[in-house]
């Protein structure tokens, strides 16, 4: 009876802290996630914030087929996808990768201050960063992701002193807080469902055996920012662990692939 008794309490305390953090998640959505939200939801005639599985998930269609918006931190949702997937499910991750950003900062009653764009521009190439975290899912048939290319609003409120960031990430205290982010423009929408999906993001005319320099040079005359330049290295540890790419050899240091 203790036994069974213990058993219910873990599982009465668990479906209490999903069902928490599910409100907790709900409440602190941004503009821009809901926004993505309402569009994807309308789009493939979805219901919105449906309960499954003791998850809330962000669009089911009427076929069952799930959709979650993930703006960032994709690594999170592992879990749930393979859940997901286990339960019988195709899931869908949307995440919008930032192209341009304008920020917005306000006073602390609202009242708009300034506007202006921002020097960062973001790429295609940056999904890579989240990948690492997913990269066992990828290629699964029950799996798909649609990067949204998009042009972003950043909200932000100027404080009477340095303050910290929410995040407690900054270096040193500022004088304004991120306060919201939201959509400006859809630039472009791309498709991630089979090996060629991802293929297609290697540089053309690649010479057969290739290193990441050589991505990295090819990359170049794109004329893509160093911080894009500098993800050549994650490109081929993403592509090797999905088995996209295979080692051959290593000359003068660098490590040499072919594609399998």
């Amino acid at each position: 009876i203790f036994m069974l008794y213990s058993i219910l309490c873990i599982r009465t305390n668990t479906i209490l802290f999903k069902s928490n953090f599910m409100r907790f998640s709900t409440l602190n959505e941004s503009k821009l996630h809901k926004t993505l939200k309402k569009i994807y939801s309308e789009i493939y005639d979805g219901k919105t914030e449906i309960e499954l599985y003791g998850y809330i998930y962000d669009i089911v269609t009427e076929n069952k087929n799930i959709i979650e918006i993930q703006t960032k931190n994709l690594a999170k949702l592992l879990p749930k996808i393979l859940d997901t997937i286990e339960k019988g499910h195709n899931i869908k991750i949307v995440h919008p990768i930032v192209i341009k950003k304008s920020i917005e900062m306000h006073s602390s009653n609202g009242t708009i201050i300034s506007m202006r764009k921002s020097p960062k521009t973001g790429s295609i190439y940056d999904i890579f960063w989240e990948l690492t975290g997913i990269y066992s899912v990828l290629l699964n048939k029950h799996f798909s992701l649609e990067i949204v290319e998009i042009d972003m609003i950043e909200e932000r409120i100027m404080t009477e002193k340095p303050v910290q960031s929410k995040n407690g990430k900054r270096r040193f205290k500022k004088d304004w807080i991120k306060s919201d982010k939201r959509l400006d423009k859809i630039i472009d929408t791309r498709h991630f469902d089979e090996k060629k999906d991802f293929l297609d993001l290697l540089p053309k005319n690649l010479p057969q055996e290739f290193c990441a320099k050589d991505i990295k040079n090819k990359l170049k005359e794109n004329k893509l920012s160093s911080r894009i330049l500098n993800n050549a290295n994650l490109i081929i540890w993403v592509f090797n662990k999905m088995e996209l790419i295979e080692y051959t050899t290593t000359k003068n240091r660098f490590r040499y692939y072919k594609l399998r």
